[in-house]
């Protein structure tokens, strides 16, 4: 059975950008790592809301694990729902080497019944090992692709991205518009296309000179990225908004909603944490640290990450004034309750 799509004509122009950039980034990749990825569907409600499609690799020589994912939700059939629909790609990449850094991109458009609406537009560089070359390299592309809204989108990723609880970034390079809207529906479009495409070409670019160079990674270089894909893991299910959003509206995508989190990461660097958490969040850090397979370094599984998904739903819903405690940029659109 075949999703049925949003009716509104912005969201199939909206569709229509992120399906083609998960083409062309799947397409990418594909031909540096020479393996095709596989392609996995979810239905919304059966498909009478939406769905998605998924392309994802791992444990390659070139990936540890990548995901490529476009969904879109709507509500045609329900005028008691605020929101009109939701076209989105979100993508993250984890290679395998640790002097190749992983990527993340998300380009959303969100429409409300009547259609006003806004994109989300974000892209950020996470190294293990940092490169200054690499990251000069990923902010002059993104900055040649919106050079009027750099400087905003550098300052909102700035304070998306950071760690209170570490006292540091995720990533090096961070490019974050939030509930952007112009007013100018084509203008926009056009923006988040050049974005998109500008990270896509500009980390396989980066990926690609990475591997060509890398020698067989030492201990040390597979402890910093063992570390640093802990660091991304607690970000990502302690902060980052857009997860969290995704796994209360509902549960039909919970695998995909985290195919952001790395392969690997150290349980026991992760557990070191739990004393620089606010309350409840401390919690919501001993909720995920039961929901992993054992000590020491854990693979992040299907069975893992639904577990994972669980514990987070769980402790919003016992907690939903921890919400607040959530990563933000200048503006926190009510993604859940818009849904409701």
């Amino acid at each position: 059975m075949s999703p049925i799509s949003a009716s509104s004509a912005q969201a199939a122009r909206a569709l229509a950008l992120v399906e083609a950039l998960q083409s062309r980034f799947v397409a990418t990749l594909e031909e540096l790592g020479g393996q095709a990825f596989l392609c996995s569907e979810w239905l919304r409600d059966a498909g009478r809301h939406g769905g998605g499609r998924r392309f994802g690799v791992e444990d390659t020589a070139l990936l540890g694990r990548a995901s490529v994912n476009v969904s879109q939700v709507h509500y045609n059939d329900d005028p008691d729902r605020k929101l009109g629909s939701a076209s989105a790609i979100s993508t993250i990449v984890h290679p395998a080497h640790p002097q190749a850094p992983s990527v993340h991109i998300h380009i959303s458009w969100t429409e409300m019944k009547g259609g006003n609406g806004y994109w989300r537009i974000m892209a950020d560089l996470n190294p293990s090992l940092p490169s200054d070359a690499d990251k000069q390299r990923f902010i002059h592309a993104l900055n040649a692709a919106a050079p009027e809204q750099f400087a905003e989108a550098v300052e909102q990723g700035g304070r998306y991205f950071f760690i209170p609880a570490l006292g540091r970034h995720r990533g090096i390079a961070h490019f974050y518009l939030e509930n952007f809207n112009t007013g100018d529906f084509e203008t926009d479009h056009a923006l988040a296309q050049r974005v998109g495409e500008a990270a896509i070409e500009t980390y396989a670019g980066i990926l690609s000179d990475a591997v060509r160079v890398a020698a067989p990674p030492a201990e040390e270089d597979l402890a910093a990225q063992l570390a640093y894909h802990t660091l991304y893991f607690f970000q990502v299910l302690t902060l980052d908004r857009g997860t969290t959003s995704g796994l209360m509206v509902h549960n039909q995508n919970d695998v995909g909603i985290l195919g952001s989190l790395p392969p690997r990461i150290d349980k026991n660097l992760l557990a070191s944490w739990r004393s620089r958490m606010p309350e409840p969040q401390d919690r919501l850090l001993d909720a995920l640290l039961a929901a992993l397979p054992h000590k020491g370094i854990c693979t992040i599984g299907e069975p893992t990450k639904q577990q994972l998904a669980n514990a987070v739903r769980a402790h919003y819903q016992q907690f939903p004034e921890a919400l607040n405690l959530q990563a933000s940029g200048n503006t926190t659109p009510p993604t859940v309750e818009n849904h409701r």
